[in-house]
């Protein structure tokens, strides 16, 4: 993720607690899948009932979050905060609580035993509880010039990219409140920056269309779509369609960032976990998926509000759930009367 300066200190995730031998399987209470504020919400909940949770991390650390320059709307923060500096007081607040983070990826996951089987690149686990917290990652528009440019004038994030750009002209793709956002922070270095809507009203909240079009930076081309990203080496341009005329125009540029949303990461449960048809883990109102013990907060089981607030207080509330679930389980084997 070039040009993002993380602060975050990943170096103490490299020691991988309780890692296998191999032919060793480890076991845990609870293992919670992904790092972003649902997953790190569990963790420190199920960390405080004493659980000794296990967060694997994942390459995306931190979620769709750790990428937002400035989150103005989670509450105690009148100011705002930057959105990693959230994710690092989250892992903090984790670790105070017991909980073990591991940087890794999970390459299987197993329900057809009990207790559940999960593998990554280092170790195999078995856990009594998972908590699935994977989140959801960019969607792409599979248009000609998006993979072949992709790193080279095609980004899915301002904040990591947006220094690249300094006095350059850029589009952003996307009507909601990500591609406002971002158009709003591009215009720290971006000479201007043009949005491309397919509609010919946005969908974004009324606070950043405000700050938007109040932006003499900030410009829009209404009712099209980007049918092709131009360039050869590097990004020189956009071809746009009118959905209203079908007249197609070329516009110049030199960098475009794509936000038109996002995509579940739910492969890796795809035949196990009932999903919907859009790919996302369907759970009851207590965050219970179709197998017991596994549970689903976060991006990767809500497509509709996708708010960093509301994907902390599921990841809380799957913890609690996972905590009666074990409690129960201790009662059934006699450990506790």
């Amino acid at each position: 993720m070039a040009g993002l300066g993380l602060s975050l200190n990943l170096s103490d995730l490299g020691d991988k607690p309780n890692k296998s031998e191999p032919g060793q399987v480890v076991e845990r209470d609870l293992i919670i899948i992904g790092s972003g504020p649902a997953g790190l919400s569990a963790a420190i909940y199920a960390g405080r009932s004493e659980r000794k949770p296990l967060v694997i991390a994942g390459q995306t650390f931190g979620g769709q979050a750790a990428l937002t320059a400035g989150i103005e709307n989670y509450p105690g923060f009148q100011e705002g905060i930057g959105g990693l500096n959230l994710i690092e007081q989250m892992i903090d607040q984790a670790k105070k609580f017991g909980a073990d983070i591991i940087y890794d990826d999970v390459t299987e996951f197993d329900s057809s035993g009990y207790p559940y089987t999960v593998k990554t690149l280092d170790a195999v686990f078995q856990a009594r509880a998972i908590i699935i917290t994977t989140g959801a990652s960019p969607r792409k528009l599979g248009v000609p010039g998006e993979s072949k440019f992709f790193g080279r004038g095609v980004s899915t994030c301002a904040t990591c990219d947006g220094y690249f750009y300094k006095d350059r002209e850029v589009v952003v793709v996307g009507g909601g409140d990500s591609a406002l956002d971002e158009s709003i922070y591009l215009t720290r270095f971006a000479s201007s920056v043009t949005v491309i809507h397919r509609r010919d009203a946005l969908r974004a909240s009324a606070i950043l269309q405000e700050r938007a079009f109040a932006n003499e930076k900030i410009h829009f081309v209404w009712n099209s779509v980007l049918e092709e990203v131009l360039g050869d080496r590097v990004v020189s341009g956009v071809k746009l369609r009118d959905v209203k005329t079908g007249e197609m125009t070329e516009l110049a540029c030199d960098g475009v960032f794509i936000y038109v949303g996002l995509v579940p990461s739910t492969q890796l449960f795809a035949g196990q976990l009932e999903l919907d048809k859009d790919g996302y883990i369907i759970t009851d109102r207590k965050y219970h998926t179709n197998i017991p013990g596994v549970f689903a907060a976060g991006d990767v089981q809500d497509p509709h509000f996708r708010q960093v607030v509301v994907a902390a207080g599921s990841g809380a509330a799957a913890a609690i759930e996972a905590d009666h679930f074990l409690a129960e389980k201790d009662y059934e084997a006699g450990k506790v009367e």
